[in-house]
């Protein structure tokens, strides 16, 4: 498969809209700026304005004459979802890019959304499921490229179709990797049904290794008063060059996903070092989990009755 060079080089994206979730900060604040610094227009739908303003404040003293603006989302919210989609279809642009980046991970006790569903599976793959139907018309007039970033815990674990909502027993690791193998496969039947019913849209996948961000730190928010010691130890060998990955490099193959011209429909990328914990992106094989076509079906059809939302 490609390998694509370590310094990146980024395809020009001027004149394109590009929307990222969770580009607050850590990963998702590493490919706005990529973007950004490529010409593209970028949206950070984000739920603390705060943590918003001084991203775009971070982001433009590192891309000058950036062209970038923040709107309201909190991805654990349908309404919220409903409600950014109302104001962006108001503003009628076209959408060439969307990056689904946001998430949360391993809150130690279980915790709900407003709507009832659990944390994780709720704003890492639901939340992302709504707001991808209720875009779509946006996205079919940018003929949009849709990257959904996943994780290496996709590689691990499965669906609980059981108790999806994990209130019989909670296991927040393995919730984790539940709402990414929904969200990868969500992703890859995307692109199936975009090329069947001749939406314009391509699909794919990416991944961004281990890397200290915020996810596993001190989230009073979900319950976890201080850093895991998971990321105190990805902190240590991160700074050391060992095996791991940074905030910048692992932010990379979702950008190669999203805006290189060669980066394809249905595919996957993530680091190319060992394991692919770390090291420069590439195009990589789908993990066991996403390479069920009946499962994707499953997950499409109940996803859309969860989130309340239609696909054509």
């Amino acid at each position: 498969m490609p390998r694509i060079p370590s310094d990146l080089a980024v395809a020009d994206l001027s004149g394109k809209l590009a929307v990222v979730t969770g580009a607050s900060d850590g990963i998702g604040l590493t490919i706005a700026t990529r973007l950004a610094a490529a010409g593209a227009e970028v949206l950070m739908p984000v739920r603390n304005a705060r943590k918003g303003k001084a991203a775009i404040s971070t982001l433009r003293t590192a891309v000058p004459g950036a062209r970038v603006g923040l709107r309201a989302l909190d991805l654990s919210s349908l309404d919220s979802v409903a409600a950014l989609a109302e104001v962006l279809h108001g503003e009628g642009r076209p959408i060439h890019l969307l990056v689904n980046n946001a998430g949360v991970m391993t809150p130690p006790d279980r915790q709900t959304t407003v709507d009832g569903f659990e944390l994780q599976f709720g704003t890492n793959h639901l939340g992302h499921v709504a707001l991808v139907a209720r875009l779509l018309p946006l996205l079919r007039a940018g003929q949009a490229r849709v990257t959904s970033q996943i994780s290496v815990s996709a590689n691990r674990n499965s669906i609980n179709w059981q108790d999806l909502n994990w209130e019989r027993s909670y296991n927040g690791q393995h919730a984790y990797s539940q709402s990414k193998i929904a969200l990868g496969l969500f992703g890859l039947e995307l692109d199936r049904r975009s090329r069947a019913a001749g939406w314009g849209i391509t699909s794919n996948l990416s991944h961004p290794g281990v890397a200290p961000t915020s996810l596993l730190a001190a989230r009073p928010e979900l319950g976890r008063g201080r850093d895991t010691l998971g990321v105190r130890l990805i902190r240590v060998l991160s700074a050391r060059g060992i095996l791991l990955g940074t905030p910048e490099s692992a932010g990379r193959p979702a950008v190669v996903a999203a805006s290189d011209p060669g980066a394809r429909g249905g595919s996957f990328y993530g680091p190319s070092g060992p394991g692919h914990l770390g090291g420069p992106p590439a195009e990589q094989k789908l993990y066991s989990r996403l390479t069920n076509a009946a499962e994707a079906e499953r997950v499409w059809e109940v996803s859309q009755e969860l989130a309340k939302v239609t696909f054509p």
